[in-house]
């Protein structure tokens, strides 16, 4: 670095600058960068300081009682400007009168001295300290600069006189100057100019240059004063306070015509221009843009209608046209995704792999459309997801339940006020390709009402051969869905119109085992709530013994969300024991399990204790499982009255009523007095009263109960069954045979009875169910007797022909 030979620099009155102090002369000052501000000699300026360079900086010059070098920044949003940031020329100036704000930032007044050169910043840390050099203005009193001088007294005094913005105390100010040099830095300081208007003017060192420019800018300032008085008197009429907006634009625009800058809403009407030309749209949406662009550039920009195009340009603009994402058919890596997602669902991930096969051996986009349809909590949603990451799509969900309104699917009109497009449009610009997963939830629960069907909108977007031209009734250009996975969901397909369903490949997702959920719980409940609760495994542990107890008896679902829940309100307990710095390790067992949830919210079905008569166990099954229930059968004293308990269902009444013909035939064809007479009642009763019950599959349990009371023979205690009986006693197949005999299983059962079309049905069942448990097929009620009645082989070896199939 070069020596530079600098002075001390302490003088306090200007005048002493101007008259005694060395020109060309150099010194080492803190420096203070402006942003957006030009500090003049002979003038008080107010400088608002908040960087803390510059804060330390003014610190500085306060504590040596020493001027500052004040110096305009070539862009104002530099924090931390170079030398080469910096304008050459700045000014040397007094700081007075500091004032500390709530912010932090400090209000200071700066005096300015002299003009001066920045030769070299010698210090950035902790503030700038610059070496400046003293500038000399050239300065010759003759006639020229006199005529400039009067002619700036009088242009200012009339811009005074024109601007709201300048007091009339300052031409007392004025008047009182009589040094040309100070009088134009005076004018430039108070004058509203742009910064380097006023840095031209600071670095122009002969002082008639100097009053010229000065006088030019003086000219050009009345004039648009004048321009804005003109404007004013055209528009002052009638004004009202919603007109206000429309003259200060005019204004603004007046101005702008007059300095020759560009109009703000012609900018932005040349933008949208670009805008369409870089983007590679369809015909028909390119022709609808232009043409709306043009509407937009006529119609005057306080027009209401403005914002409405602009609005519709936004969406119009910003929809995927064309882009799109790469498809990852790479089966593998979607059957590791799955697996590694979610445990079970067999049957639904072979169908997503086939799916998945057939697109990457075709390349088309068309296709089925999946339709997911399960209880709450099964996957359906987060399997969409898996889908759409192992496809390396973008993922869309929106919720269509309780949807009433068609516009919601395709959009209101543009004559509606606040108008918007529909879902699949909304949700196609959140996905920012044309070719995501869209995921629509809960198809089953939309509604119809006056203001049109949903469900029928949702064909055009669906159906493969419409759906390349979908038409919004906001964007009201056809739009390419074909290349969109659509996958729906729900929980029941019974709600979903038939014309809607007969386009949908419906893969049904069915509830979860207890051992299954045992497995969800171990490898991917416990480890994510784990990590949301700060927990570790050192602190906390689950048996499979526990967790298959919160499944039985405090959770009652298909799904494994309460599951989840009950788990979470453990690790809270366990929580805040490790949050008050406790060392903890609990260990969750049955045995201490009720100390964190409670005592037990549900109770399954069991086996009898015992041999009894009349009261046979069914098999039965509901959203949440399989499970056992007891048919209780009673022979009073009365007139001949069938009462039937238990809140059945008109199907299980119809049952009962068949099982009942069927076993006053069987009391006849042995030969023994029907004790079922005009004197007796019959009341067949299914506990868990408060609990609906319909169906026809307990109609052989229902039989056996009857036969039982009818003959006073025990039903054996380990044996459950299920299936429909006609009036002839042949036993029809029914359905959840899987969840049925894991209910069965779970109960203590040993044998059970099934129909004979039903033993397909075996295929999915976990081996140690099939190991344990005595499977018996039957055609006929005849089969079933002597297996469910202990001690009718027995008393009736002659009259009845077995020929049950045992499965062992």
């Amino acid at each position: 670095m070069r020596q530079i030979k600098v002075k001390s620099l302490n003088l306090k009155d200007n005048s002493e600058r101007r008259e005694g102090s060395g020109q060309g002369a150099t010194y080492a000052l803190p420096m203070i960068p402006l942003p957006e501000l030009v500090v003049f000699p002979s003038a008080v300026t107010p400088v608002l300081v908040g960087r803390q360079k510059s804060l330390k900086a003014m610190d500085e010059a306060f504590a040596n009682d020493s001027p500052v070098f004040m110096v305009l920044q070539r862009s104002p949003t530099i924090m931390e400007p170079k030398q080469s940031d910096l304008y050459e020329i700045g000014t040397v100036a007094d700081l007075l009168q500091p004032m500390r704000l709530p912010d932090g930032n400090v209000r200071v007044l700066a005096e300015g001295r002299f003009r001066a050169r920045l030769i070299e910043i010698t210090r950035t840390e902790p503030f700038y300290l610059a070496v400046v050099e003293e500038l000399a203005e050239t300065y010759e009193q003759d006639a020229e600069v006199m005529a400039f001088e009067r002619l700036i007294r009088q242009k200012f005094e009339q811009l005074v006189q024109s601007s709201r913005s300048l007091p009339p105390d300052v031409l007392i100010t004025l008047s009182t100057i009589d040094d040309p040099m100070r009088l134009s830095d005076l004018v430039a300081s108070l004058m509203d100019l742009k910064p380097t208007e006023k840095q031209e003017l600071l670095e122009t060192l002969s002082v008639k240059a100097r009053l010229q420019k000065l006088a030019t800018l003086l000219e050009r300032e009345i004039q648009i004063l004048e321009l804005e008085r003109r404007i004013e008197s055209k528009v002052k009429e009638g004004v009202s306070a919603s007109q206000r907006e429309f003259i200060l634009r005019e204004r603004l625009k007046a101005i702008q015509e007059e300095l020759g800058e560009r109009d703000i809403f012609a900018a932005e009407v040349e933008e949208l221009r670009e805008k369409v030309a870089k983007l590679k749209l369809p015909d028909e949406a390119r022709e609808r843009a232009l043409k709306e662009i043009d509407r937009l550039e006529k119609i005057p920009p306080m027009s209401p209608e403005t914002g409405v195009i602009r609005t519709y340009l936004d969406w119009l603009l910003s929809l995927p046209w064309n882009k799109r994402t790469k498809d990852n058919l790479d089966i593998e890596r979607a059957q590791q995704i799955l697996d590694e997602d979610h445990y079970g669902l067999k049957d639904v991930k072979e169908r997503i792999l086939e799916f998945l096969a057939v697109r990457k051996l075709t390349d088309k986009t068309k296709g089925p459309i999946l339709c997911f349809i399960g209880p709450p909590g099964v996957g359906k949603t987060s399997i969409g997801k898996s889908i759409a990451r192992s496809m390396g799509r973008k993922f869309i969900r929106i919720s269509l339940g309780g949807i009433r309104d068609e516009a919601e699917i395709r959009g209101h009109r543009r004559t509606y006020v606040g108008a918007l497009p529909g879902r699949i449009i909304q949700g196609m610009r959140q996905a920012g390709t044309k070719n995501p997963v869209f995921m629509l939830d809960e198809i089953d629960k939309l509604g119809v009402d006056w203001r049109g069907d949903p469900a029928a909108a949702l064909l055009e977007a669906l159906d493969p051969e419409q759906n390349h031209a979908f038409s919004d009734h906001y964007i009201e250009v056809p739009f390419d869905l074909s290349e969109v996975l659509f996958i729906l969901t729900g929980n029941v397909t019974d709600t979903i119109p038939p014309a809607l369903r007969d386009r949908l490949e419906i893969i049904n997702f069915p509830g979860y085992t207890e051992d299954e959920k045992v497995q969800i719980a171990i490898r991917h409940l416990i480890p994510k709530n784990f990590e949301s609760h700060g927990l570790k495994r050192e602190h906390l542990n689950f048996t499979e013994q526990a967790l298959r107890q919160i499944v039985r008896h405090y959770t009652q679902e298909a799904g494994v969300r309460n599951l989840e829940r009950q788990i979470q309100a453990v690790m809270r307990k366990v929580a805040v024991q490790v949050a008050k710095g406790k060392e903890v390790f609990v260990k969750v067992t049955p045995s201490n399990l009720s100390k964190f949830l409670g005592p037990q919210k549900f109770r399954l079905g069991e086996a009898e204790e015992q041999d009894e008569v009349g009261v046979a166990i069914a098999l039965a099954w509901t959203g949440v499982g399989g499970d056992v229930l007891s048919v209780e059968v009673a022979l009073l004293e009365g007139n001949g009255k069938l009462v039937l308990t238990g809140q059945l269902g008109e199907i299980m009444q119809e049952s009962a009523k068949a099982a009942l013909t069927y076993a006053r035939s069987v009391i006849s064809r042995l030969g023994i007095t029907d004790r079922f007479t005009e004197k007796t009642d019959l009341h067949i009763h299914v506990p868990a009263g408060a609990i609906p019950k319909d169906g026809p599959s307990a109609g052989i349990t229902i039989a056996v109960a009857l036969i039982s009371a009818l003959l006073g023979l025990p039903v054996r205690k380990e044996v459950g069954m299920t299936g429909e009986i006609t009036l002839r006693g042949k036993v029809l197949p029914v359905g959840g045979i899987k969840e049925k005999l894991i209910g069965a299983h779970r109960a203590g059962l040993k044998v059970v009875i099934l129909p004979k079309e039903n033993e397909k049905d075996l295929q999915d069942l976990p081996p140690k169910v099939l190991k344990e448990l005595q499977l018996v097929f039957v055609k006929h009620m005849d089969e079933v007797l002597p297996v469910a009645l202990n001690g009718f082989n027995e008393k009736f070896q002659q009259s009845t022909s077995l020929s049950a199939t045992v499965v062992a």
